[in-house]
């Protein structure tokens, strides 16, 4: 008995070890379609998020061939291409937005890694300041609890900053719609509001505060995904968070939650492949 026991448990284990392998070393590529009356013409829109200096082949080729070949209009990222690890390389991403931003408007709002490196130089310099420099020479359009009107597209969009007590460990941060708005001001009512933000624990103020789109990433999906269940552990270390991936939805407005490109701490993805987002945003006849 102990002994069928036993090789159930390792034939188990060893199967976790060769999906854990495989899926941290792949990505794969999902759609969302949105339609809003106020969006002026057909724009497609790659998101990138979590990539923590991740690389799928010689300088990210693998990824930047695969962005490529769906033809984006804009790239957005919401935040953590880095890790923020005193004295550790962000080359990889660096390389891979300066090459994506020479081919694309790329907007840009900080997750909580770049907002560490930026926030404390005593433990983090010169990385923020590098970091941020990068951007500049790359020709990103870097958004900190600030907004950019595209009205050819009836679109504007928000980057918003939030201080590290947001993200702090085993616990569960509050924001509020008038926190919100006394970083991003008021949510114009005539343009379809996209929010890069980067932790989805807020999508409730996130839509009350008038977000039509917020996109987010931070929790990797969960790290491991069960069926029927989803995701099984946040960045926060609790268990099974509500927007582990995928679209949601509050009040009328949506909310797309990126499964991440990369991974730290638990650099492990079980039955949870990275992902490389692509939205749609399509006008919608008024009636």
């Amino acid at each position: 008995m102990w002994t069928i026991l036993g090789a159930l448990f390792g034939a188990v284990c060893i199967l976790l070890l060769a999906v854990a392998v495989y899926d941290s070393n792949r990505f794969v590529t999902v759609s969302y379609r949105i339609e809003d009356p106020r969006i002026r013409k057909r724009v497609r829109l790659a998101l990138l998020a979590d990539l923590h200096n991740k690389q799928y082949g010689k300088d990210n080729d693998r990824l930047l061939q695969a962005i490529r070949a769906q033809k984006p209009d804009l790239i957005l990222c919401a935040g953590d291409m880095i890790t923020s690890v005193p004295g550790k390389t962000m080359e990889p991403a660096k390389d891979l937005i300066r090459r994506l931003a020479g081919e694309y408007p790329f907007y840009f709002a900080d997750g909580n890694h770049e907002h560490r490196i930026c926030s404390d130089p005593e433990t983090f310099a010169p990385m923020g300041e590098q970091f941020c420099e990068s951007l500049e020479r790359s020709g990103v359009c870097r958004l900190v609890n600030e907004n950019v009107s595209l009205p050819s597209l009836g679109l504007r969009i928000y980057g918003l900053d939030l201080d590290r007590d947001k993200y702090r460990k085993f616990g569960r941060p509050k924001l509020s719609k008038e926190e919100l708005r006394g970083l991003l001001g008021d949510a114009p009512e005539a343009d379809f509001v996209i929010l890069l933000a980067h932790n989805p624990a807020f999508f409730k103020a996130y839509a009350a505060w008038g977000s039509d789109l917020t996109l987010s990433g931070h929790l990797h999906g969960g790290v491991m995904r069960l069926p029927w269940v989803g995701g099984v552990l946040s960045t926060s270390f609790t268990l099974f968070p509500k927007y582990d991936g995928g679209m949601f939805e509050e009040a009328g407005r949506r909310m797309v939650v990126s499964r991440g490109l990369g991974g730290h701490t638990i650099p492990v993805r079980i039955f949870n492949p990275a992902e490389l987002v692509i939205i749609d945003l399509i006008p919608k006849d008024r009636k």
